[in-house]
């Protein structure tokens, strides 16, 4: 029994990083990943060999995320306001969920597979990020090879589409995270102006249990007045900022004054600037980051009518 714990151990790394990319949730993937160990774990006790353990882990994980997406999918067609994908930290505490970093991994890119149906997820993700072979890939999702090739390539197209760009300087990079971080603490509007993209678009997934608004706002000085206004709320709120990334980006952890998490304003840049901004709210999607307030409450009450902050 311990060497089947140390094969999950081993194994969990991969399963997770298919799972959290096939859905964008912590805790679904983190499902996934425990139904798919007991299905292996079934085939063990039978007596059933399994000739490539990585591989038949794959493959199990990847079916039961296609289904769980493909449930999850339902739900998100009828989710108020945008959909944002669950944070994942850089420095999260299991080892299993440091997996390797990457485009598919950012928040920004997430949001953009979303795009695709389950199939599609499985293939491209499969393809471009694991590399897969086409018949591995068909026996996995149970198409045959040139279906496979087809589907990659609408994929791609579909993904092509949404795809955010993202072509900062690596040199650049501290200086414009530092540069924005410091502009959000003061909630210095014309400093703002100065880190964002002329074409910043800024969501807000509150999912209907949160304030939040429910429609992208885009350009650089309505983002920026609108940060200005949340900054100067929070402060009078007691809200306090930490800096700690998610999904290999900058972040700003939102934590009311028990310390308990309110949101997490992701940001991805390009050169010329604050490119994709976020602000994860659903307390449903923080629970997994620990401690999470109550923003309504600290606000005094209301309803998410959609408009006001701190979206």
């Amino acid at each position: 029994m311990a060497g089947a714990s140390v094969a999950h151990d081993q194994l969990r790394p991969l399963m997770f990083s298919i799972a959290y990319r096939m859905l964008g949730s912590v805790v679904e993937a983190e499902d996934v990943v425990q139904e798919a160990h007991l299905r292996i774990e079934e085939r063990r006790v039978a007596g059933l060999e399994i000739e490539n353990p990585a591989a038949y882990a794959s493959t199990v994980t990847t079916r039961i995320a296609i289904d769980a997406l493909r449930s999850a999918r339902r739900q998100r067609e009828v989710y108020v306001g945008p959909w944002m994908p669950e944070p994942l930290p850089d420095d999260d505490a299991d080892p299993a969920h440091r997996v390797e970093r990457d485009e598919t991994l950012s928040f920004a890119f997430l949001a953009v597979l979303e795009r695709l149906g389950p199939v599609e997820r499985a293939v491209f993700l499969l393809r471009e990020v694991f590399a897969y072979d086409y018949a591995a890939i068909a026996e996995i999702v149970g198409r045959d090879e040139v279906a496979c090739r087809q589907i990659l390539h609408r994929a791609k197209a579909r993904i092509a589409e949404g795809r955010p760009r993202f072509e900062a300087a690596e040199e650049r990079d501290a200086e414009l995270t530092d540069a924005f971080f410091a502009a959000v603490e003061a909630g210095n509007v014309d400093r703002l102006v100065d880190v964002l993209a002329d074409d910043v678009v800024f969501y807000g997934d509150g999912g209907g249990r949160a304030p939040a608004i429910r429609e992208p706002m885009h350009g650089a000085l309505a983002v920026a007045r609108f940060l200005g206004g949340l900054v100067r709320r929070g402060t009078s709120m007691g809200v306090r900022l930490e800096r700690r990334p998610v999904n290999g980006a900058p972040a700003l952890w939102v934590r009311g004054p028990d310390g308990a998490l309110l949101s997490v304003l992701m940001v991805q840049f390009d050169a010329n600037g604050a490119q994709v901004i976020a602000n994860q709210l659903n307390p449903e999607k923080l629970t997994h980051l620990g401690p999470v307030g109550d923003l309504y409450a600290l606000m005094g009450g209301g309803t998410d009518d959609g408009d006001g902050p701190p979206a």
